[in-house]
């Protein structure tokens, strides 16, 4: 980062909230309104270089603890052939930027894209990547970022008798290729990358003191509770938790965590929710050292 404040926890802890601040603290949170805030980035690592500075730029300072590693598949023969067949299809569904990523790399590996294969997933995050990647024609759903988002569109409607390629990682909901079977698709799943749990010192986590959290899946969060033990877990419960997800925030709350922000999708969702908690949080200071004067 460019200005070293982003920390990686198994290094020196970070400096405390406002250290080296040569402006007035209200001019320092209009242009910095995370001025001096420990954020914790949960993202696997490859993934949260883009959160961890726009943190900074904000004033924060980013506290890297990816709760999952991200790495092309074991089997990449298995994904080779079914890539092969991939002309058979009439639909091929990218889960994640993950899937994008790895999938996408896989299929320009093998010869590129069937110009008549249609192309859907279920984020605006996943959308962008394909664009980028010259996909004009993306499926994808408007509002609600998740597969019931994708089911609900009219093009995932009438599928009977269509062919669907599912690019995602090792395992995970159902649901998608389940429905669309019911509505007589005939489904693969094409596992181009494996998600595994880093090992982590949650107490470099507990000792560099967050101010928040942001947590982006289910798995990750179970993770990092896995990690808790009871006295832990009663503490980290009251440090607020951004999830951009129901599910998440589903989870947490069956958890016990008591501060939980459900923020919109994307790296913009998480610093928008997480600049206005900060906002918040410093007006309500503001009000009670008033009444205390």
């Amino acid at each position: 980062m460019a200005n070293g404040q982003t920390r990686s926890l198994l290094s020196n802890p970070p400096p405390q909230a406002g250290e080296g601040a040569n402006e007035s603290l209200r001019e320092l949170h209009i242009n910095q309104p995370l001025a001096g805030l420990k954020i914790a980035v949960t993202r696997p690592r490859d993934q949260a270089a883009q959160l961890a500075r726009r943190i900074e730029q904000a004033g924060g300072i980013p506290l890297l603890f990816p709760l999952l590693d991200i790495a092309a598949a074991p089997d990449g023969q298995a994904l080779h052939e079914q890539i092969s067949r991939l002309t058979q299809f009439n639909l091929a569904i990218f889960i994640s930027p993950n899937a994008v990523q790895y999938g996408m790399a896989a299929i320009h590996a093998a010869g590129g894209l069937p110009s008549d294969v249609h192309i859907a997933t279920v984020g605006q995050g996943s959308a962008k990547a394909l664009r980028e990647l010259g996909i004009a024609d993306v499926i994808a759903p408007a509002e609600r970022f998740d597969s019931e988002g994708l089911l609900a569109l009219p093009e995932l409607q009438n599928v009977a008798g269509q062919r669907v390629l599912i690019f995602r990682g090792d395992g995970g909901r159902e649901l998608l290729g389940d429905t669309l079977r019911e509505r007589g698709a005939t489904v693969e799943y094409a596992a181009c990358y494996r998600r595994s749990k880093p090992q982590q010192d949650v107490a470099a986590l507990l000792d560099a003191a967050p101010d928040a959290l942001t947590v982006t899946s289910s798995e990750a969060l179970d993770y990092l509770w896995q990690m808790l033990d009871d006295a832990q877990r009663d503490s980290v419960c009251g440090i607020p938790l951004f999830v951009p997800h129901t599910r998440i925030a589903e989870l947490a709350h069956r958890q016990g965590w008591r501060q939980v922000r459900l923020t919109d999708a994307g790296d913009d969702g998480l610093l928008f929710a997480l600049i206005a908690w900060s906002s918040e949080d410093r007006e309500q200071n503001e009000r009670t050292n008033s009444s205390t004067r």
